[in-house]
């Protein structure tokens, strides 16, 4: 079921706060494919599924994880919400 914060949009900064991340790293993230804003002109919009992937990219950063496998769990994790998603 949806809730309010499934439909909230976060800016660059505002993440960048919330993680204590730079504007940088999440633009590199992005190139590499982990991360794919919307964006409204040439502003980065995230959703909440860009923040809980943000989180799960730094928690896997923090524990030693290559971006490669960052990627892989990813990938797992977005297959997994697909089939649910399928199957409702």
């Amino acid at each position: 079921m949806a809730t309010a914060d499934d439909h909230r949009t976060y800016s660059i900064r505002q993440l960048c706060r919330e993680f204590s991340a730079t504007a940088r790293a999440l633009r590199f993230y992005e190139d590499k494919g982990l991360l794919n804003p919307a964006r409204k002109g040439q502003t980065r919009v995230y959703d909440a599924r860009d923040r809980a992937r943000l989180k799960l990219i730094l928690r896997g950063r923090r524990i030693g994880f290559s971006l490669q496998e960052i990627q892989s769990m990813l990938d797992l994790y977005d297959r997994k919400d697909h089939n649910a998603h399928q199957m409702a």
